[in-house]
């Protein structure tokens, strides 16, 4: 009989703590599923002054993919809950330090990008905001190849990021 009792209590205290936690999501999300089902990811126009092909593409698939791993959201062509839309603004590269030859010992390729973001089920959560961020490389270096594509998912996983928190994470 004690035995009996201390597990109801245990199963009484564990249920009441589970309960009273409420959904806590790794991620950060705050999204209500019950509501919110789906997302769709408009592409990202590069209207950038220097143009890299592939990266409005690149960019649009990372945004999706990150949306795709931390939620249970469906990605959908059009009518989705969640909407994000915007374009590539800047893509550039510029000195930051220089040598006694005049030569940039570093460079910074910095990128920036404006988002649009609209909730249907909470107007108000919505958003026009630019996110930016860059990668700093030696002066000596050129970015082509895989070393222009790391530079690229970095400054992408970054901003991607940024736009996750911003949209969906309640910090």
């Amino acid at each position: 009989m004690l035995k009996k009792g201390i597990s109801f209590f245990i199963f009484l205290i564990l249920s009441t703590a589970i309960t009273g936690c409420g959904i806590y999501s790794f991620t950060g999300a705050d999204i209500d599923y019950s509501k919110t089902k789906s997302f769709q990811v408009n592409y990202f126009q590069n209207n950038a002054a220097i143009v890299e092909p592939g990266m409005a593409r690149e960019f649009t698939q990372q945004l999706q993919d990150l949306l795709l791993n931390q939620t249970s959201l469906d990605l959908v062509n059009s009518g989705g809950d969640l909407t994000y839309e915007g374009e590539i603004t800047e893509y550039y590269i510029a000195p930051i330090t220089a040598t006694s030859q005049n030569t940039a010992a570093q460079n910074r390729l910095t990128i920036s990008i404006n988002v649009r973001f609209f909730n249907k089920n909470s107007e108000e959560k919505g958003f026009e905001q630019r996110f930016s961020f860059y990668k700093d490389y030696t002066g000596q270096s050129l970015l082509t190849g895989s070393e222009l594509d790391d530079a690229l998912n970095e400054i992408f996983e970054r901003i991607t990021q940024d736009i996750f928190n911003k949209s969906l994470a309640n910090w």
